[in-house]
């Protein structure tokens, strides 16, 4: 079984799973109400300008202004054509999002514009050819660059992707001549409305992962909404008539991701532990600027010596480490505690087997090597929300930490707000302590209620409440008798 494609299609959000030999390489969702604004092209306007940072804030129409950094917009040997980049507030300005609003920043913004195609990314404010890297034969290359040297407009851009290899001169031409209409019609209409508005909106998940993942080594893509099998079947009679065949509408009464077992699998994606075949582990924290892994012998215990052990354990970690990351879409600065090694050669054999593992990876990821503290450190490019973060909320009880105080915390905490209030006026009658029944627990095993009743003079009683959080407790003057 090669590469299977699998799309669940309902009202409030789109899922997509792509298996390559039985085992799952990445999942998207996309929801109605949350969106997706990469590749989304506005007429904004200046709100604030910071020259110090050589950035600027623009008024997109959303609920947070897009941040746009002139540093990236006029890179040395980019291609790019002289523009004006004195930004002054009250500007208008067209821009494209680049990286999603993430947390409490808005999204990113670049004024390098591009518009994707099949085959090409047609790009209008630059002057060169691209030839994407996983086109590794050389004379393929050159053959896709002189084709599209022959029918690009003059003095823009174009990016030749890897689903054009082996194409033809009308495949490019076609594609570019649509790309070329659409900018003239997106300029026209900037011309004429007025910022801010959004000029050109990226197509949705589905018709994205035609445009994207669709090629010749897919065997089936899936999908359970018929609506949207329509949509992909009259997209591609049009541009690769050849993989309509591919393309299969699920009928089952059972959920599709069901049928094919996604539903542990997008369980185990919010998991902070990820078990190793050989009986090690890996741990995953997320912090606000990086995400931190760590690696573990855990149950496996080798046949020879400690250095195969631990030389095995992390060969594995590292390929389940690029997984993971695919897996849930985790960017930014990573970095990973593998066991500790004395021999260069096995750290050498782990860093080619993270870079063997990320070539797959559609995402731009660096493995940046050993540090001298023995970490490895990696980037990863971060467009969206990654899949953790849209499908889980921060924890209610815990506020994020990932523990609460224990029950011996709270019974102390307890005591000294007693003594507070031991310090003040006297009330006659007895007390009431409410708490979560495990403090509550606590406080009687450790023979902590009549210690208190013999130093308050008074009688105490607690009161088990679950639906109270653990860390809470209520101190109330209990008239019964």
């Amino acid at each position: 079984m090669g590469k299977v494609i699998v799309v669940n299609s309902t009202p409030e959000e789109t899922r997509m799973a792509i298996f390559e030999d039985k085992e799952l390489i990445e999942i998207f969702v996309e929801r109605s109400t949350s969106g997706h604004h990469v590749g989304n092209i506005y007429k904004g306007k200046t709100k604030n300008v910071l020259p110090g940072m050589q950035a600027a804030f623009i008024d997109i129409g959303k609920d947070k202004n897009a941040f746009l950094y002139i540093g990236d917009e006029a890179e040395p040997n980019s291609g790019a054509k002289n523009m004006d980049y004195t930004l002054s507030v009250g500007k208008d300005i067209m821009i494209q999002i680049v990286k999603d609003a993430l947390g409490t920043k808005g999204p990113r913004a670049t004024t390098n514009l591009t518009l994707p195609g099949r085959y090409v990314v047609f790009m209008p404010t630059v002057d060169y050819i691209a030839i994407s890297r996983r086109i590794g034969n050389e004379e393929e290359r050159n053959r896709l660059k002189e084709l599209v040297e022959k029918v690009r407009p003059a003095g823009m851009g174009i990016i030749v992707r890897t689903m054009a290899e082996g194409k033809s001169e009308e495949d490019l031409h076609k594609d570019i001549d649509y790309l070329y209409n659409l900018w003239n019609a997106l300029s026209a209409r900037a011309k004429r409305a007025n910022a801010p508005i959004l000029l050109y909106r990226d197509v949705d998940l589905v018709i994205r992962i035609v445009r994207d993942y669709l090629s010749a080594d897919v065997e089936e893509f899936v999908l359970d909404n018929r609506e949207a099998y329509g949509r992909v079947c009259d997209l591609l009679k049009y541009t690769s008539p050849d993989l309509v065949s591919k393309v299969r509408l699920y009928e089952g009464k059972e959920d599709i991701f069901s049928h094919y077992s996604l539903g542990s699998e997008l369980d185990r994606v919010g998991q902070r532990c990820v078990w190793l075949k050989c009986g090690g582990y890996i741990i995953i924290d997320k912090t606000e600027a990086l995400t931190v892994i760590d690696v573990n012998t855990g149950k496996f215990v080798g046949s020879t010596k400690l250095s195969d052990t631990v030389f095995q354990t992390n060969l594995e970690a590292a390929k389940e480490i690029a997984k993971q990351l695919r897996l849930r879409d985790i960017g930014g600065i990573i970095v990973v505690d593998f066991i500790d090694m004395d021999k260069e050669e096995y750290k050498q054999a782990i860093i080619a087997a993270l870079e063997d593992s990320f070539k797959k990876d559609r995402t731009k990821t660096n493995v940046l090597g050993f540090t001298p503290l023995g970490l490895v450190e990696i980037t990863r490019k971060k467009a969206r929300q990654n899949l953790e973060s849209m499908l889980y909320s921060e924890c209610p009880c815990c506020a994020g930490r990932g523990r609460v105080q224990s029950p011996e915390t709270v019974v102390i905490n307890i005591w000294r707000m007693m003594r507070r209030i031991m310090e003040g006026p006297r009330r006659q009658g007895g007390i009431m302590i409410q708490m979560h029944p495990l403090v509550a627990e606590s406080m009687k095993s450790q023979g902590e209620l009549s210690r208190m009743e013999q130093e308050l003079g008074c009688s105490v009683r607690i009161e088990a409440l679950a639906e109270m959080h653990p860390e809470n407790f209520s101190i109330l003057h209990d008239n019964e008798k």
